[in-house]
C-alpha cells in the first residue's frame, strides 16, 4: 500500500502561451506562439510535480489541443486519481485508460507529473525512477522552418558558430513539392557535407509526390527522411523505405507499441521517432521502445516543441533509455523568446546536459 504522504490531493491545469524566437512553420500551419497545458499534481504531503500537455502547433497533428487537454484532466482525469498514490503510476495510467480513450497528449501531462512528484517525494532525478541514468545528455537536432534558402544558411550558421547544434531538421510540405526539393537540396549543397540534413514531410505527400522527391532528396544528401506520407499508409512508408539508402523514421506513424509493431513487420522505417507526449507519457514509450529494440529498430528522442518541463522529463527518460539511440531533437526552450525557469537546460556543443534533478516549475518565470 502507498505511503500516504504519495496521496494526491489535486490535479491543476493551466494554458500559457510562450511566443517564439521566431515563426516556426509546419507543413500546414505556422506557430508563433507554443500553447502549453502546465499541469500540477500535489500530495498529502505537500509535495507538487508538474508535467506539459504540448502538441506540436495545434490540433492539425494529432486532434488534440491544450483547450482539449485541459477539459479532459479537470474534468475526467483529475478528478479520478485524487486519494491514489503519486507511486502507482503503472496502475493509474492503465485505470485512466477505462474513461478516456486516446487523448494520449493529456495523458503523458498527468504521467510526467506523477514521476516528478514521486521524485521529489524521494529526493531522487526522474531518471532514477526509470532504471537510472546511464549518459549524462543527449545529442541535440536543431529544426528550421520552412523558409527561403538565405534564412535557414544565416540561422544554420549561426547555430554552429555559438555551438549550440551541429545537426539540423528541414521542415517541408507547405510548398509545392518541386520548389521545396530544389530549395532543400541547394541547402544541404551549401554546406558541403559538413553538416548533418534530415527532412520531415509531416506526412503531407502522396505516394507518387513521394516515390519521386524522397529519392532526389537523398541524392542531393539530407541523411534522414522522417515521415513523408500519410500516417496509416505503413505499405507506402515500407516502399519508400526499399527505394533509398538513408534511413526513414516513422512519427506519425508510431504512436503504441502496436503501432511500433506494424512497423517492424513491414520493415517501414529503420528509426522511430519516440516522442513522449504522443506515446503517453514516459511508461507508454518504454514500451515502445522496448518494441522496437525487440525488431531492431533506432529511437530517436522527438519533440513536440516541449517547455522546459516537457523537455527535461524526456531528456531524462533518454539518458535513462539505451534504446534512444539515433540522437534527439529535443531543442524545444531553445526556440522560445522567454526563459521560464530561473536555472535554465544546459544547451552547448551540440548537447543538452540531463539536469541533476528535473527542472522546477516553482521557480518559472509566468508572463500574461
Amino acid at each position: 500500500m502507498s505511503d500516504p504522504d504519495l496521496a494526491i490531493v489535486s490535479v491543476e491545469s493551466t494554458i500559457v502561451d510562450v511566443p517564439l524566437i521566431r515563426p516556426h512553420k509546419f507543413a500546414t500551419t505556422t506557430s508563433e506562439v507554443q500553447p502549453i497545458l502546465f499541469v500540477a499534481v500535489t500530495t498529502a504531503g505537500g509535495v507538487t510535480g508538474y508535467g506539459e500537455g504540448v502538441v506540436p502547433g495545434g490540433p492539425w497533428w494529432g486532434g488534440e489541443s491544450v483547450e482539449t487537454m485541459k477539459q479532459i484532466v479537470d474534468r475526467y482525469i483529475g478528478p479520478y486519481i485524487i486519494g491514489r498514490g503519486v507511486d502507482e503510476i503503472s496502475g493509474v495510467m492503465l485505470d485512466i485508460e477505462r474513461i478516456v480513450a486516446n487523448a494520449r497528449f493529456a495523458k503523458a501531462a498527468v504521467d510526467v507529473a506523477m514521476h516528478d512528484a514521486w521524485g521529489r517525494s524521494l529526493g531522487i532525478p526522474v531518471a532514477s525512477l526509470l532504471g537510472g541514468a546511464f549518459r549524462t545528455g543527449v545529442d541535440v537536432r536543431w529544426a528550421l522552418g520552412a523558409a527561403p534558402l538565405e534564412e535557414i544558411v544565416e540561422e544554420v550558421t549561426h547555430k554552429m558558430e555559438q555551438r549550440l547544434n551541429f545537426s539540423f531538421k528541414l521542415k517541408m510540405g507547405a510548398l509545392d513539392p518541386v520548389v521545396d526539393t530544389e530549395r532543400v537540396v541547394k541547402i544541404v549543397e551549401a554546406f558541403d557535407g559538413k553538416v548533418g540534413f534530415s527532412i520531415d514531410v509531416n506526412a503531407r505527400w502522396d505516394r507518387f509526390t513521394a516515390l519521386r522527391h524522397v529519392p532526389q532528396l537523398v541524392d542531393g544528401g539530407v541523411e534522414l527522411i522522417e515521415q513523408p506520407t500519410p500516417a496509416d499508409q505503413l505499405d507506402v512508408l515500407a516502399e519508400i523505405n526499399r527505394r533509398v539508402s538513408a534511413p526513414v523514421m516513422a512519427d506519425e506513424s508510431v504512436q503504441t507499441p502496436h503501432d511500433a509493431y506494424e512497423v517492424a513487420k513491414l520493415a517501414a522505417a529503420d528509426v522511430i521517432a519516440l516522442k513522449t507526449t504522443k506515446c503517453g507519457g514516459l511508461q507508454r514509450s518504454k514500451e515502445v521502445v522496448a518494441v522496437a529494440k525487440a525488431a531492431g529498430l533506432r529511437c530517436h528522442g522527438a519533440t513536440s516543441i516541449e517547455g522546459p518541463i516537457g523537455t527535461a522529463a524526456s531528456i531524462h527518460f533518454a539518458c535513462s533509455e539505451p534504446g534512444i539511440n539515433y540522437g534527439t531533437e529535443l531543442f524545444g526552450p531553445q526556440l522560445f523568446a522567454v526563459e521560464l525557469l530561473k536555472k535554465p537546460l544546459e544547451y552547448s556543443e551540440g548537447r543538452c546536459t540531463c539536469p541533476r534533478v528535473r527542472a522546477s516549475a516553482s521557480s518559472w518565470t509566468w508572463m500574461s
